[in-house]
């Protein structure tokens, strides 16, 4: 099996960095997790790779209206589950065959394991927020294997 790399950005508030598009270009699959800010930013994401987004707290808009707050879906033979804020997440990941969990919402890149489930935050890639960085990520499948990278963009 090849190795997917999935491009990991959220919290973008209208604001698509150059930078954020430099590191998501070559992404075989790229996930946001809300807070998009506009449909100009999907649509631009959309020409890099399949996308799958969840739509932010601050996605009110009617152009998100039909954006879903959750998304399930599988990559690699691994099961992902999305949504902007982890503290509204209601499914028991593992019980559910899910082994990565993707949020946003915090504005903080993170990366834990509890329960035999990923949960990874790529922080926020849009207008800083307090000191926090900048910041996407990266989580490669390789015969069922995982790793997640987060980065500081500017």
């Amino acid at each position: 099996m090849t190795r997917l790399r999935i491009g990991l950005i959220s919290d973008t508030h209208g604001l698509l960095r150059p930078e954020a598009l430099d590191f998501l270009a070559g992404s075989d699959h790229i996930v946001h997790g809300g807070d998009i800010g506009g449909p100009d930013i999907l649509e631009r994401l959309g020409t890099l790779a399949p996308l799958t987004v969840v739509r932010g707290n601050n996605d009110t808009a009617v152009w998100a209206r039909s954006i879903p707050e959750t998304a399930r879906l599988e990559l690699g033979g691994v099961g992902l589950f999305v949504i902007h804020d982890l503290k509204t997440l209601e499914l028991d990941p593992a019980a559910a065959g899910v082994r990565v969990v993707i949020a946003g919402h915090s504005h903080k890149p993170s990366c834990t394991e509890r329960g035999g489930v990923l949960y990874v935050n790529p922080g926020s890639a849009g207008r800083r927020r307090f000191s926090l960085p900048i910041s996407a990520g990266e989580l490669s499948i390789e015969n069922g294997e995982l790793a997640v990278k987060l980065v500081t963009l500017v």
